[in-house]
């Protein structure tokens, strides 16, 4: 894909569907790690409330692979009533 001629609406459009990509994504990574499937939409929003007091407010902070599992492991330890 070539970005020579994006306007600024084609990047905003990018990320948006990137963002949606990624969502979709961590409904995948909860569903695996046993989110029920009717709890997936509070499970990520959890998530996102956990994150900081998992990893703390750094907002430059790492979020790579183990942060994610850390996360996870956290939310379920915290919140057993959104997983199988």
């Amino acid at each position: 894909m070539s970005y020579e001629n994006y306007e600024t609406e084609d990047y905003q459009e990018e990320i948006k569907d990137l963002s949606i990509q990624l969502a979709d994504m961590l409904s995948v990574a909860l569903y695996f790690a046993g989110v029920k499937k009717t709890k997936l939409e509070e499970a990520i929003d959890a998530y996102l409330d956990d994150m900081d007091e998992t990893l703390g407010s750094d907002e430059n902070a790492p979020m790579g692979f183990d942060e994610i599992v850390k996360v996870i492991k956290h939310l379920k330890s915290v919140r057993k009533d959104l997983f199988t």
